[in-house]
């Protein structure tokens, strides 16, 4: 089978996964704000995602290493999606939103590290751009934005779950087409998961990135209120994502280019410099028209940073515990960041305003960098020093 043809699934689901992963980043606050709660409220359901995302991640990780399949756990993971979507947009109060979320993202979480380490996997295999095939995520994403965020300001953002169930049944057909990985070594123990626990590189990077993970994902839950604070409507925002997540496709698009310049920490480093001015410039902002342009550092921020950690911490993790290290990773980007950028930016944004938010953020953001130059500098983080741990 050529290269291209086993790849359209993947490239595919990618597409479609990250097609329903911008509704609810883009619009899910704007459509709970219309179901009547507060910034801090908000904050508390869209923190409940990356608590859900701390335990099913590394669990739906363990269990593709396990049984050596992505492929199945993706199906899996996509019917509850189904399932508890339609479940979760029919609560209204507070605490039926929180534990229907809960169930939710137990679900939803897990697709997208699933997805990409799947990618990684068969970017590998077949000697290929793993870049070229996550840009078709992005993609998705940027036009998913754009239609979807058009079509909710004609009918009201209440209608956003028919869209992602379009897109999610989609994503579902064309999962059940993919390649699976192939792994031929035994099937892990829970005793294996020891080399990832000892592996100090690995849990110290961890920690370094979480404070640019933090405003990322702080920004991917009020950047729409914040455009809706600043006079915004549906169509902005979508618009917003629409520049972000081309300018990301752009990136990892052209990844084969520029990918292999320098080590990958170098990159890593320029990414928090661009995400402390990105959050700076968004914090003296008082019109929204001017976060649309100002979007293309989108690409430049969680492009270069994303593809780069990813890579990095593929070096660190032995092949054996690939989903399983990728699924930590995702725990700590969108898990435990999620819980603290939703939490502390709703209360900001509420208390004080979006200008004091982004400013906060690229306060955060810098000290990370400084963490990363830190690293970059000792052994750790040394070209010779990144091996698999055995």
């Amino acid at each position: 089978m050529p290269k291209e043809e086993s790849l359209t699934p993947l490239k595919m689901l990618l597409f479609c996964f990250h097609a329903t992963n911008t509704i609810i980043l883009s619009f899910l606050p704007l459509y709970l704000r219309y179901k009547g709660l507060d910034g801090t409220e908000i904050g508390w359901v869209l923190a409940v995602g990356p608590l859900a995302a701390i335990f099913s991640q590394p669990f739906w990780g363990y269990l593709s290493d396990k049984y050596k399949t992505v492929k199945w756990m993706l199906v899996i993971c996509i019917i509850g999606l189904l399932i508890s979507s339609i479940l979760f947009f029919q609560m209204n109060g507070l605490v039926a939103l929180i534990l229907m979320g809960a169930v939710f993202y137990f679900f939803t979480s897990p697709i997208g590290a699933l997805g990409d380490s799947l990618a990684q996997r068969r970017a590998d295999d077949l000697n290929v751009n793993f870049g070229g095939i996550r840009m078709w995520g992005s993609i998705g994403f940027a036009i998913s934005s754009l239609i979807v965020g058009k079509v909710l300001s004609s009918i009201g953002v209440q209608y956003m779950i028919w869209p992602y169930l379009f897109f999610g049944t989609c994503a579902l057909i064309v999962a059940l087409r993919l390649t699976d990985v192939k792994v031929e070594s035994d099937p892990i123990r829970l005793k294996d998961i020891s080399k990832i626990i000892r592996n100090k590189p690995f849990f110290l990077f961890l920690f370094m990135i979480m404070f640019l993970s933090i405003s990322h994902r702080a920004n991917d839950s009020y950047i729409g209120l914040y455009i809706a604070q600043l006079g915004g409507s549906e169509g902005m925002v979508g618009l917003a994502w629409f520049v972000g997540v081309a300018s990301e496709a752009a990136v990892f698009a052209l990844a084969f280019f520029w990918f292999r310049k320098f080590h990958t920490l170098i990159f890593i480093i320029i990414a928090g410099v661009l995400y402390s001015i990105r959050w700076f410039l968004y914090a003296v902002i008082d019109d929204p028209i001017y976060i649309i342009p100002l979007q293309v550092l989108h690409g430049l921020t969680f492009g270069i940073f994303y593809l780069s950690a990813f890579q990095f911490i593929s070096r660190l993790i032995p092949k054996l515990l690939q989903s399983t290290g990728h699924l930590v990773f995702y725990a700590v980007f969108f898990g435990i960041s999620g819980i603290v950028g939703s939490l502390t930016g709703g209360a900001l944004i509420d208390s004080y305003g979006g200008g004091t938010l982004y400013f906060v953020m690229g306060c955060c953001a810098l000290f990370g960098t400084i963490l990363l130059v830190v690293y970059h500098i000792l052994p750790y983080g040394k070209e010779t020093t990144v091996r698999n741990v055995d």
